[in-house]
């Protein structure tokens, strides 16, 4: 059926029906992987009734369910928006992204986000991203605050990119978390993916995508840490993931850590109370970014202090016993 709603396709793969599920569907419906890949993760996707990995291999007689949702009309326009710019240069620029702004827009945030304000400020951004993400090279939640890097033409996002996935960009946050850790430093080695019924969440799910992180306590405080936080790898929402994984999941995280404070017995509970209740978002913060520059090569680092508002929170942890 097609028309307003989209279109409902339910197909039985045939025989010679082989590959990757996005490459299968990409073929299959005429559609680019980028696309078919999204929709998997939308979860939008079903094979034999069971959400899957875009990965997942297809074989004859399986039965694919596919929702594809009617075209959207967003656009990235220019807004003037304020933004932070820790570093500019004609190659790239590094943005200090407040907390509550989206890095790009999507359905539900069309407008107001970093892209914005990007294509304000900057004419020649990068198009690798496409429309919607001119420049982008990495994202932030839109809760969390701190740093990105932003490319300014194709050569650097291209060599950005690489480096990206060659994990040879350094990227430190601090973060807050319910709880003590077992020890410190600490590796969370566990592979995220998307949750199985719940597209909006990403979860830890055996069979996908390695994940690593390396957390170190900072300061111990009454019934919580604060944290520095390195990524091995750059899997969505990572961090928060990993760390509810544990046991200790971020603070304020109304996603993965949803009143965790309430949990808590003994005297620890009014404290952790108080310190929920001065934490308006959840405590992360990408505190540090590490490269080498895309075109000279020189090494570049850029780092960012507490916003105001959780550094509100870290001042009154640390000192109230």
């Amino acid at each position: 059926m097609s028309g307003d709603q989209g279109t409902r396709h339910d197909v039985v793969v045939g025989e010679g029906g082989a590959g990757r599920l996005d490459s299968w569907l990409a073929a299959t419906l005429g559609l680019s992987r980028t696309r078919a890949a999204a929709l998997v993760g939308q979860g939008r996707v079903l094979v034999d009734g069971k959400v899957p990995r875009k990965s997942e291999p297809v074989a004859p007689g399986q039965r694919i369910e596919v929702d594809v949702p009617p075209p959207e009309t967003l656009g990235a326009e220019p807004e003037d928006i304020p933004l932070d710019i820790v570093y500019e240069d004609a190659s790239l620029l590094v943005v200090d992204k407040p907390a509550g702004m989206v890095v790009h827009p999507a359905p539900g945030h069309p407008r107001g986000t970093l892209v914005n304000a990007l294509l304000h400020h900057v004419h020649d951004l990068s198009g690798i991203g496409g429309t919607l993400r001119p420049g982008i090279v990495h994202r932030l939640d839109r809760d969390t605050s701190g740093l990105l890097v932003v490319a300014k033409n194709d050569i650097s996002h291209r060599v950005l990119s690489d480096a990206l996935k060659a994990r040879t960009v350094k990227r430190l946050y601090l973060t807050a978390s319910w709880g003590h850790l077992a020890s410190t430093p600490l590796t969370i080695e566990a592979p995220v993916g998307r949750h199985a019924s719940d597209r909006m969440r990403m979860a830890v799910v055996e069979g996908s995508r390695p994940a690593l992180t390396r957390a170190e306590v900072l300061e111990r405080w009454r019934s919580a840490e604060f944290l520095q936080v390195s990524l091995g790898t750059g899997r969505t929402h990572q961090i928060r993931v990993h760390l509810a994984h544990i046991g200790h999941p971020v603070v304020g995280d109304a996603l993965y850590g949803p009143d965790r404070h309430k949990g808590m017995g003994g005297s620890g509970r009014a404290w952790a109370a108080a310190l929920a209740a001065m934490v308006p978002r959840q405590f992360l913060h990408a505190a540090e970014l590490s490269f080498d520059h895309p075109e000279t090569g020189a090494a570049m680092t850029f780092r960012s202090p507490l916003p105001p508002d959780l550094e509100k929170a870290a001042a009154w942890a640390r000192t109230t016993p």
